[in-house]
């Protein structure tokens, strides 16, 4: 199945071709642990089809998602780079199967396509990037900021509206902004209410601006 939906800064769907060819295919069911937090491990996981969250969580089981991944994207690189625990954790959010390449086979790729370490870098740097947008939101944005920013970073442009393809659960959104469901329920609630958004079974359209304010 043809990798294509990476951005300009991700390997390229050739790129992951050739690396999917390298590792091991594997299945799993939805919500198998792929990666625990702290874990020693140095393979990179390539998304064949499926869905994945990638979050951090405490000793109380409350979890945080720093992002969703799926089919044509990747995770677990930074174990390729250096010796250290993994930094989060990693579960299918459905049936999935993936493409497993070792550190070894991955640095013999690198030695044998210089411009992939190029790429990796940017890849990298584009994820930094990222992770700095979400610890500015959650230092300097209420909850229902957070929320709203939520919503538009997800939103995907079609036919003059923004349109989120895979409807999140509150709880999701709870676990993606910080807060309680319930607080997340009542902002969906009045964002509903008020025709800023139109939930459906799989899909969230927003059809206006959002409110600056709760």
């Amino acid at each position: 199945m043809p990798l294509n939906t990476l951005s300009s800064l991700e390997f390229s769907p050739e790129d992951l071709e050739l690396l999917c060819s390298c590792g091991v295919t594997r299945s799993y069911p939805k919500h198998t642990i792929l990666i625990h937090e702290g874990d020693l491990s140095d393979s990179l996981y390539i998304i064949l089809n499926g869905k994945v969250k990638v979050y951090v969580s405490d000793e109380n089981g409350k979890e945080a998602i720093l992002r969703t991944q799926k089919e044509g994207e990747y995770f677990g690189e930074l174990a390729l780079l250096d010796e250290r625990p993994r930094s989060a954790s990693v579960m299918t959010l459905e049936k999935s199967r993936l493409s497993v390449v070792s550190k070894a086979v991955f640095s013999r790729c690198l030695k044998e396509h210089p411009d992939f370490a190029l790429k990796l870098l940017c890849t990298l740097t584009h994820r930094i990037r990222s992770l700095t947008d979400s610890v500015r939101n959650l230092a300097l944005l209420d909850v229902y900021g957070r929320v709203a920013r939520t919503l538009l970073d997800l939103a995907i442009e079609k036919e003059g509206k923004l349109v989120i393809e895979e409807r999140p659960t509150h709880q999701e959104i709870a676990q993606r902004v910080g807060a309680s469901r319930e607080m997340v329920s009542r902002i969906m609630g009045d964002l509903a209410t008020g025709g800023y958004i139109e939930v459906t079974p799989k899909t969230i359209v927003i059809p206006r601006n959002l409110p600056s304010a709760w």
